[in-house]
């Protein structure tokens, strides 16, 4: 433990917090910004897997240096309380690609790997960022991960995607030598999918090499590609999720890490830094810094039980599957040069919720009444040097029991501001998470009116979501379940 708490001793927690207050959309000449410049912005998302809280450099990692991701945050705005809507994989990033909390359309847990269940997956009443994003113009790519359902009809190019490159389950082998031809609808388990070959569009394709150094050239090449026209990048690396796996001339960098895991952790992050490092390179050889949006997030935080990778999330609370903060709260990073200033250290609360928003955002884009987002556009909040407003007054989570005979929430949480209410089973918590960032001093018993208060408005959200709608359980009989 020592060694853990010794990476974090250097993190600085900014004391600067404000207390939440109720906001209205602010206006502002930044929802304008686009008509101002020679193009539509390009927007990347970055996208990485089971990475911890304290993990990248711009949050105070000591064992782990990435000066590339670092680039984004201290080249444009590092996100102090940065949030995503889910602790696990699959619901995060269908927050994340609709911009709706995934609740509404009742995607709570990882959706069954089945890849002929047709209700395993993001329902089709949803619109991805992709889609939203065609009519203005933008051509889509993702690369990586999709995780939101194998059925056919759950395909990236059906979902508003132009182009995809990787891999449709939830997670990969990392060696490409090791992939065998086999069909996603021929697969009859996870872990035949694992090992399965890649595909770009809608074949499978032959590679060669170290997946995250492939899914890093891809993105290259599609902005090269793309670069006269507005483009929105989907780069989702599925390092460093397990299987725990790192080539050699990661692993070198890594001497003075002596634990085994945290070393293959450490060098799967270094790729991925590689990787970002060459995007960023990419954009400054053609002139289209000042033209990109690039958000860098992890989809939730590191695993401290279950599938534990060498993660640390200090000095947050608990990680990958909780509510407390170290399975909600991630590096977060944002850099739109020329327009957002360099350096900022942003107090308030955002959400992975936000991205999509902002992207409609500044391309003033009318959104459908029946799928209202519940992110805000990001802009006109930092291009306010004070922080004077909140871009959200609450920001919620639920989390189902996998118990196939219990559909109860047993994890929720609601927060406001610096408070924030949790209940876990029976157990009701209240934290003021500035003041007390590890969540170890419960004030239930010192403020039940503000509890109670936090915990109205969380059964208040909670009616308005959906029941489960998708397919959750991985084993399934060969053969169609239709």
């Amino acid at each position: 433990m020592k060694n853990k708490f010794s990476i974090w001793f250097g993190v600085v927690i900014s004391a600067s917090l404000i207390a939440a207050c109720m906001v209205a959309p602010v206006e502002s000449a930044a929802t304008n910004i686009s008509k101002d410049k020679a193009k539509k912005p390009n927007i990347i998302v970055i996208l990485t897997d089971d990475q911890g809280y304290a993990d990248v450099g711009f949050n105070g990692s000591r064992d782990i240096p990435t000066p590339n991701i670092d680039r984004i945050a201290n080249e444009g705005v590092r996100f102090e309380r940065g949030y995503v809507t889910f602790p696990v994989c699959g619901p995060s990033r269908a927050g994340l690609l609709t911009g709706r909390y995934q609740s509404r359309f009742g995607f709570d847990l990882n959706p069954s790997e089945n890849p002929l269940d047709p209700k395993a997956g993001l329902p089709a009443s949803e619109k991805t960022i992709a889609s939203i994003l065609k009519p203005a113009g933008y051509k889509s790519s993702i690369i990586g991960k999709w995780h939101m359902g194998n059925h056919k009809d759950f395909h990236p190019m059906d979902r508003g995607f132009d182009e995809f490159f990787g891999f449709q389950n939830g997670g990969h082998n990392y060696f490409a030598e090791r992939f065998r031809d086999i069909k996603m609808e021929d697969t009859q388990n996870t872990g035949q999918q694992y090992n399965s070959l890649l595909v770009r569009n809608r074949n499978s394709v032959e590679t060669k090499g170290y997946l995250t150094d492939i899914l890093s050239d891809e993105a290259v090449d599609f902005v090269a590609r793309k670069k006269d026209e507005p483009f929105f990048l989907y780069l989702a690396y599925n390092a460093p999720h397990v299987p725990m796996h790192a080539s050699q001339k990661y692993l070198d960098r890594f001497d003075h890490i002596k634990d085994p895991q945290r070393k293959t952790y450490a060098a799967m992050i270094s790729a991925v830094d590689d990787g970002v490092g060459k995007l960023l390179n990419k954009l400054d050889e053609l002139n289209l810094a000042e033209d990109t949006i690039i958000f860098f997030l992890s989809d939730n935080g590191g695993p401290q039980a279950k599938a534990k990778n060498g993660s640390v999330n200090l000095p947050l609370r608990g990680g990958k599957g909780d509510v407390f903060e170290g399975g909600v709260r991630v590096p977060f990073a944002m850099r739109w040069t020329g327009t957002i200033s360099a350096g900022i250290v942003y107090p308030h609360p955002v959400s992975s919720l936000d991205i999509l928003a902002t992207a409609v955002g500044v391309n003033n884009i009318n959104m459908a009444r029946n799928n209202p987002l519940d992110g805000v556009n990001l802009i006109p909040f930092l291009l306010d040097k004070n922080f004077t407003k909140q871009p959200h007054e609450t920001l919620f989570w639920r989390y189902r029991s996998a118990d196939r005979n219990s559909y109860s929430f047993g994890r929720i949480a609601a927060l406001q501001g610096d408070d924030k209410y949790l209940q876990i089973e029976k157990n009701k918590m209240l934290y003021n998470v500035r003041q007390d960032i590890s969540e170890q001093h419960n004030l239930f018993g010192n403020d039940k009116k503000k509890a109670a208060e936090l915990e109205a408005k969380y059964l208040k959200w909670h009616k308005e979501m959906s029941d489960l709608q998708i397919s959750i359980f991985n084993e399934w009989p060969i053969g169609s379940t239709e």
